[in-house]
C-alpha cells in the first residue's frame, strides 16, 4: 500500500482526533453541514439547470460556430489559433463543456504542439464566468452583480493574452 492512498484517511482521523480533543461533537456537525449541503444544492438547482439549458441550446442551434466565425479574424490577428476559439467561447460558461471542448483540441491536434499547448494554459488559467456568477450568486440571492462581471471577464482576456505570450516566448 502506498502512502498517496493513506493521506485522505489520515486526514480524516486527525479532524476527527481533532474535534474530539477539543470537545467538538464531530459526528452531529458533520450530519449539520451535510443538512446544510443539500439546502444548498436545492437552491442552487434552478440556477444550475438554467445555464445548462443556454449553453445545451447554443451549442445545438450552430451559434457557436457562427460566433467563432465572426471573431476568427480579429483572434487571429492577436496570435491565437482559431482552433482554440471554440475553447474561449466555452469556458466562461461551462467547465465541463469546456474540458470536452479542450479534450477534442489535444485528441486532434496534440498536447506538445503549438495549438496543445495554448488551449492547456487557457484551460488552466481562465473561469468559468457565468456559471459561478449564476450559482453562487444566485445561492446567495445576489441579484446586482455590480463590477464582478466585467472583472472576470478582464481576467479571463488577460489569462488568454498572456498564455500567448507565455507559450511563443517559451516554445516558439
Amino acid at each position: 500500500m502506498n502512502i498517496e492512498s493513506l493521506i485522505i484517511p489520515l486526514i480524516i482521523l486527525l479532524i476527527i482526533t481533532y474535534g474530539a480533543v477539543k470537545g467538538v461533537k464531530v459526528y452531529e456537525c458533520f450530519i449539520e453541514g451535510a443538512k446544510d449541503g443539500i439546502s444548498i444544492c436545492l437552491r442552487i438547482f434552478p440556477y444550475l439547470l438554467a445555464m445548462i439549458f443556454a449553453i445545451t441550446i447554443l451549442r445545438e442551434s450552430k451559434g457557436l460556430d457562427y460566433i467563432i466565425k465572426i471573431v476568427n479574424p480579429f483572434v487571429k490577428y492577436i496570435g491565437l489559433p482559431g482552433e482554440v476559439v471554440p475553447l474561449v467561447l466555452i469556458k466562461p460558461l461551462s467547465g465541463s463543456g469546456a474540458l470536452g471542448t479542450f479534450t477534442d483540441i489535444i485528441k486532434n491536434y496534440g498536447a506538445d504542439g503549438y495549438i496543445g499547448r495554448i488551449a492547456s494554459v487557457i484551460m488552466g488559467s481562465t473561469e468559468t464566468i457565468f456559471y459561478t456568477l449564476t450559482v453562487y450568486f444566485g445561492a446567495v440571492g445576489i441579484k446586482k452583480i455590480r463590477h464582478t462581471l466585467w472583472a472576470a471577464i478582464i481576467a479571463d482576456i488577460t489569462a488568454i493574452i498572456t498564455a500567448i505570450i507565455v507559450i511563443n516566448n517559451i516554445f516558439y
